[in-house]
């Protein structure tokens, strides 16, 4: 399984730290964590590197970093050479691509334990962007390319999430392309209520950190609709809406109907 261009990122990729095992590992920025971040990770089942068998996740903490973003700061923009794949370990991350006219579709959001930054053609398609203030593991592409042979388990485990992120994908075009307003924002909400159940979090109320604009970015509807749309949500009963960020489904059994077309 090819991830990147080899040698783009070699071209870009400098620096070498040593972990506390006199161990060679990727290069740490100034935001990177001090401390051992696999000793204090909290994901779990989240992990992609969870079912790892111990000599395969050794190898892996040797090339792994810790690094932290604070809003809107960008992570990576679109064409810049595909260094590493990332999992945000707290926090929240969008990716959006520009069209040449300014206008802006977001094509993800990232939380918990999530991967991104797949590539095909050694470069990043769309540019990443902290939503919130986002702790993530970074691991860069090459040195982990070079573990799979060794680490069938690794291997297997990245190419369930790149056939995870194409499913999303699918569902994501049809979202875009055959969804009404109210389906496209039942979906979304559903969507993000389920995703909040895979990561252990309450079913409802539903978190929503990003602003109204991403939503409507993401769902490629006006803010004015993704508003209008949440407040009908309300009058019928189908939500409440206790602050900005967060909204509670007081009928998930309606809004899936309504996200299914019927």
């Amino acid at each position: 399984m090819t991830l990147t261009n080899h040698g783009a990122a070699t071209a870009v990729f400098s620096g070498r730290a040593f972990d506390k095992r006199g161990r060679e590992g990727c290069a740490r920025d100034t935001r990177s964590d001090p401390l051992d971040p696999c000793l204090q990770c909290t994901l779990g089942d989240l992990a992609f590197c969870n079912p790892l068998p111990p000599d395969e996740l050794e190898r892996l903490m040797a090339i792994q970093s810790s690094v932290r973003f604070a809003p809107p700061e960008t992570l990576f923009n679109e064409g810049d050479p595909a260094l590493y794949l990332l999992s945000p370990v707290s926090g929240t991350v969008k990716t959006y691509k520009l069209m040449a006219d300014g206008r802006r579709q977001i094509t993800g959001f990232f939380f918990r334990g999530d991967l991104f930054g797949f590539s095909g053609n050694g470069a990043y398609g769309y540019t990443a962007e902290a939503v919130t203030p986002v702790t993530l593991c970074r691991f860069p592409l090459v040195k982990l390319e070079q573990l799979f042979p060794s680490a069938p388990v690794l291997a297997r485990s990245v190419l369930q999430r790149t056939l995870a992120k194409l499913a999303n994908f699918h569902e994501q075009m049809l979202l875009l392309g055959r969804k009404s307003a109210p389906e496209k924002l039942a979906s979304f909400l559903i969507s993000l209520s389920m995703r909040a159940q895979e990561r252990g979090d309450p079913a409802s109320p539903v978190l929503i950190p990003m602003g109204r604009a991403d939503v409507a970015d993401y769902l490629g509807l006006t803010i004015e609709t993704v508003s209008r749309t949440l407040s009908k949500f309300r009058v019928q009963g189908l939500v409440e809406l206790p602050n900005p960020s967060t909204v509670t489904l007081c009928d998930r059994g309606t809004l899936r109907a309504i996200a299914d077309g019927l």
